[in-house]
C-alpha cells in the first residue's frame, strides 16, 4: 500500500507518529507511510486526539469523520478521513491525488 489510497469518497492514510513535536505537520514521507508530528505525549491517547484534531482542520471535515482505524498504541497508524472537503498542500506535493468519481 501507498501512504495513501481511496476507498470510495474516503481517504485512507497510512502514517508514522512524532509525539512531543514542537508543532503539528507532516514531516514527508517514511517510506510507504506519512511522517505526522503532533505536539502531545504518546500518553493517555493525547497524541491521538491532536493527531484527530489537526487532520480534521487540515481536510476540513468535522472530527468525528476522521477515524483511527489501526495502531492506537503504535507510532505507525491507519486514518480514514470520510469525504475529505479539501486538500490541504502538503498532500498535494507529497505527490497526493483527488479522489476520481
Amino acid at each position: 500500500m501507498s501512504w495513501y489510497r481511496w476507498d470510495g469518497g474516503d481517504l485512507v492514510l497510512s502514517a508514522r507518529i512524532k509525539p512531543n513535536a514542537r508543532h503539528a505537520g507532516v514531516d514527508g514521507l517514511h517510506g510507504d507511510t506519512v511522517r505526522i508530528a503532533v505536539p502531545a505525549p504518546a500518553r493517555d491517547d493525547k497524541a491521538n486526539n491532536a493527531l484527530l484534531d489537526y487532520l480534521a482542520e487540515a481536510f476540513g471535515v468535522p472530527r468525528r469523520r476522521v477515524l483511527l482505524e489501526h495502531g492506537a498504541h503504535a507510532r505507525g497508524k491507519r486514518l480514514r478521513i470520510a469525504s475529505p472537503r479539501r486538500m490541504p498542500a502538503w498532500f498535494r506535493e507529497l505527490g497526493g491525488t483527488p479522489a476520481h468519481g
